[in-house]
């Protein structure tokens, strides 16, 4: 029976631990501030929907990764779910509704689409923030299968891993240790903020200031203690010419972070505003 979905608030995100942070919904609440007539028993309904039309056939599968390679048949062959190749930095694919509705997203909106439905059919599958591109993970009798979700839900070995992780790490390969390490859960939290990360991003390369302010702000509403996301939305209000929400959050950031590297940098910004800047040490 398909229920009423409910979307948090904004102002309560901060005080939920990540357990209790829903991660369907607040990806919802996340596209409502683009979409505002967005309906989240629409897309509740839809990821039921996938559920529902696999349950039988998962309920018969008695192992995790064949379970889990029906579902990825199911949303990716035969729903056609993939990887937005031609227009990757497209906003819309960081909006649920639109991923949805294109049936085309970047790799932690199209995980986000995968794990909704494998949980909703008891498969324990979990969001992976790896350095580059999102993945998933589904635990194995002898560690973990670790799947792309922006290539079909592709499996990747060790090796491919290893990659993938050196081009971020310097050019050092990982051992085993710190790559298990990389290939930890991601709590909901961070799901969310990675989110919100690559539409600040975006919107930043657009030159589209009040939307890129906005991303910061829902950023520390989940995370109050990110001070990127502080000089980021001070950085944003400069740039829309909102001087004392751009004095407010800049100063308070090298209030926070006096050694930080852009501090001078921020400083000197922070004085072009006409306001007083703390003194670094």
């Amino acid at each position: 029976m398909q229920g009423q979905i409910t979307l948090p608030t904004w102002d309560s995100l901060a005080e939920l631990d990540d357990e209790a942070l829903p991660l369907l919904p607040t990806a919802l609440l996340i596209a409502r501030d683009e979409y505002p007539d967005l309906d989240p028993t629409v897309y509740d309904a839809v990821v039921q929907a996938h559920a529902d039309h696999l349950r039988t056939e998962v309920d018969t599968i008695e192992h995790w990764p064949l379970k889990i390679a029906a579902v990825n048949r199911h949303l990716f062959d035969e729903l056609g779910y993939g990887g937005d190749h031609g227009e990757y930095y497209d906003p819309r694919n960081s909006y649920l509704n639109q991923v949805f509705e294109r049936r085309l997203g970047n790799p932690i909106s199209l995980a986000l689409v995968q794990m909704e439905v494998a949980r909703r059919l008891g498969i324990p599958l979990d969001g992976v923030s790896f350095p580059g591109h999102f993945l998933v993970r589904l635990p194995v009798d002898d560690g973990v299968l670790v799947m792309d979700p922006y290539n079909g839900g592709r499996p990747l070995d060790v090796e491919e891993l290893r990659e993938r992780a050196r081009s971020h790490l310097g050019g050092e390969t990982p051992d085993d240790h710190v790559l298990a390490q990389i290939l930890d859960a991601a709590p909901a939290r961070a799901i969310l903020m990675r989110m919100l990360r690559n539409l600040h991003g975006v919107y930043v390369e657009r030159g589209e200031w009040d939307r890129a302010a906005r991303s910061a702000d829902r950023l520390l509403k989940l995370a109050p203690e990110q001070d990127d996301a502080l000089r980021d939305r001070g950085l944003a209000y400069l740039n829309l010419d909102y001087e004392a929400g751009a004095r407010h959050d800049l100063a308070l950031y090298l209030q926070r972070n006096r050694q930080a590297t852009d501090a001078q940098w921020v400083r000197e910004k922070l004085v072009e505003l006409g306001g007083r800047a703390p003194r670094l040490h």
